[in-house]
């Protein structure tokens, strides 16, 4: 199996290369990746606790699932394509936002992305890969972010910084 390689991009989410993903998160260089939100009716967002082997943030609570898009792939096809494969089921998705953040972790790898949010909705039970998802659970967005007030350490740093700096672009609620 070949490694997974990132697109690396400019502030402007230009392509500028591609890079073995390992490479650049250990050089901590801009790449582009996306992050899918999921409602159900009740406008419970979907979300997910990291694998216990993932290689950063291991049993960290985060958005329904995330990833890197593959060169010649559309942000919307690599989230459905990250969502059954993480999360076993497929929905419909729109873009909503994005943003570029920077986040340094323990192990000296450092996410450095332009990530794109993409929202959908479904009602039934995922099929978990326990490869990449320990649990799951539906959750109120009030809910989650007083939690994170409360134990930050639980969630993923993107995920705070969606829930800080995004929220209004992810809260259905107010439709």
């Amino acid at each position: 199996m070949t490694e997974e390689r990132v697109i690396l991009v400019n502030e402007k989410d230009e392509q500028i290369g591609t890079m073995p993903k390992m490479e650049a998160h250990e050089k901590a260089l801009l790449h582009r990746a996306f992050s899918v939100f999921v409602f159900n009716k009740d406008k419970q967002l979907m979300v997910q606790q990291r694998a216990k082997h993932k290689y950063h943030s291991p049993l960290l609570w985060t958005n329904t699932c995330c990833s890197h898009q593959r060169e010649g792939e559309s942000n919307l096809d690599a989230g459905k394509r990250r969502l059954m494969e993480e999360m076993g089921f497929v929905t419909g998705l729109e873009e909503s936002i994005s943003f570029i953040y920077k986040a340094p972790f323990d192990n000296g790898l450092t996410e450095h992305e332009f990530d794109h949010i993409l929202i959908g909705t479904y009602n039934e039970e995922p099929k978990i890969n326990p490869d990449e998802v320990e649990a799951w659970k539906w959750m109120d967005l009030e809910s989650i972010k007083q939690d994170m007030i409360d134990q930050p350490e639980l969630y993923t740093a993107w995920f705070k910084i969606i829930f800080e700096k995004f929220y209004e672009h992810i809260n259905i609620t107010k439709s």
